[in-house]
């Protein structure tokens, strides 16, 4: 417990001594934002700042601190170091600077921020792999809640009827996806978004508290590689592709767009972007200590001490099940419900809305019409049905595109903070900061997709591989930044 308590301080402090000196390296202004100068009643409109930070951390945290600690903590306490580490230098960094450059730039979309400051051939590559890796996410995020659902009805109803078929389910998630993509977005996701944010923050909470009653005997990160890990995978890439959201995700920056068309201020910028992000680290950290528990609590680890814990355990949403249920109660069974369901629902339509933006900013279609919006949404909800058929018709379908998420997911944040430095060296300002995370991310990327993906190559040649790819992009940023200084 010593190590998760050192790292709540660490991440607490992390806001307000590095979320700061980002803050000044960005130098946000007086400006009018985009929620003030492109107000459109519909996407464009200032909306509270207590609201906004709520809606961007749902929008970037659904499950992803929640089941990606879980799995993360197996690796061992080597996860507190990412969670924390990535967090502050990275992630939120990372978030900071992606949402500010979207109201530099007139709340402009991800792949338009790409192609500005990396060139047109970069930008047409992120707008087909952003808009694919949003249709991923709607589609994964339909069918786990789907089946969560079903698996609820089927166990507490004797006779569940129609409410025991996924499908029927999928059908009820989809026509909502449907209407809060189409929909203004004070409409429903102002409305509810702000609930659903403060009910995982409230489990994560009591969590705490219980954390701290319960004092688990867990393992600590001196401890070292004395801690064996509980999955064959490598630490390194593995762990960074996990506990992606708890630490750096680049599907952030596909999301913060969303908010920056709706701050009054580019300096509500810092607790809205850098601020969500740790929070969403401080929800990872206390999901990791209590998957700690679960997996290494001495002497007898969470999963003999809990009824069914030995069935759930390579399962993270049944360990939130499980954990909420002995250590909240029923109340905490609500909480798990709202976490596991909501949340990834939440995600995924908010992620259907930025793919329905930066078609639309594209094509340069306005979207202040409901029937230009559909323009945009009927293609776009057709392709996410076509792959959630295809994904429920292969056993392994599931499976494969939560990997390929997980790897796009990491890669689209090399091409954002490679973006962002570029933006720093052009301001003449402190590009280390983005400079450092991009070279990183790019080697837990490629080495990912040659060791874990495509290949299966040995890790020592991926890495080799990985290694060689970083310091070729190392060499081209070196090359444009003195030609760039001579302009």
């Amino acid at each position: 417990m010593i190590t998760f308590v050192l790292s709540l301080v660490a991440l607490v402090c992390g806001y307000f001594l590095y979320g700061r000196f980002v803050e000044k390296v960005f130098r946000p202004d007086d400006r009018p934002t985009p929620a003030v100068a492109k107000a459109d009643g519909v996407d464009f409109m200032v909306l509270p700042s207590w609201k906004i930070f709520m809606i961007q951390f749902l929008n970037i945290a659904g499950t992803g601190p929640i089941f990606g600690a879980i799995m993360g903590a197996k690796f061992g306490p080597a996860a507190y170091l990412w969670i924390v580490l990535g967090c502050i230098f990275a992630g939120a960094t990372h978030d900071y600077l992606s949402g500010m450059l979207s109201i530099r730039n007139g709340g402009a979309n991800l792949p338009e921020i790409i192609g500005k400051y990396l060139g047109n051939a970069p930008k047409q590559v992120m707008l087909v792999f952003s808009v694919f890796l949003l249709l991923m996410v709607a589609a994964v995020f339909v069918y786990s809640p789907a089946s969560i659902l079903q698996a609820l009805c089927i166990d507490t109803m004797s006779d569940a009827g129609l409410l025991g078929n996924s499908t029927f389910w999928i059908v009820i998630i989809f026509v909502y996806y449907i209407i809060a993509t189409m929909m203004p977005i004070d409409k429903i996701i102002g409305k509810i978004y702000p609930v659903f944010a403060f009910s995982l923050l409230f489990m994560a909470g009591a969590l705490l508290v219980m954390l701290f009653v319960k004092q688990p005997d867990i393992p600590e990160l001196w401890e070292g590689l004395s801690v064996p890990a509980l999955t064959t995978k490598n630490i390194f890439p593995c762990l960074f592709i996990t506990i992606a959201c708890g630490a750096i995700s680049g599907f952030h920056a596909t999301q913060s767009p969303l908010m920056a068309r709706c701050m009054k201020s580019e300096k509500m910028g810092r607790p809205i972007f850098y601020g969500a992000m740790i929070t969403e680290g401080l929800v990872a950290l206390i999901w990791a200590t209590v998957a700690m528990y679960f997996f290494y609590n001495e002497p007898t680890p969470g999963y003999q001490e809990m009824a069914g814990g030995e069935e759930v355990i390579g399962k993270a949403p049944g360990i939130v099940n499980l954990i909420c249920e002995n250590w909240l109660g029923v109340f905490g069974s609500i909480l798990a419900i709202l976490g596991v369901v909501a949340a990834p629902i939440t995600s995924g339509d908010t992620a259907l809305r930025s793919a329905r933006l930066i078609v639309a900013d594209f094509i340069h279609l306005e979207q202040k019409s409901i029937r230009k919006r559909l323009y945009v949404c009927i293609p776009m909800f057709a392709a996410v049905m076509a792959l959630l058929i295809w994904q429920m018709s292969d056993k392994d379908g599931f499976e494969m595109i939560w990997s390929w998420f997980g790897w796009s997911n990491q890669t689209l944040s090399v091409f954002t903070l490679w973006a962002i430095t570029v933006y720093l060296v052009q301001q003449r300002r402190n590009y280390f900061i983005s400079l450092i995370p991009a070279m990183l991310m790019t080697t837990v990327s490629v080495t990912y997709l040659f060791s874990e993906q495509i290949f299966n190559l040995d890790l020592t040649y991926a890495s080799c591989i990985a290694g060689a790819t970083c310091l070729v992009a190392l060499v081209w940023f070196i090359v444009w930044m003195k030609r760039n200084k001579r302009l």
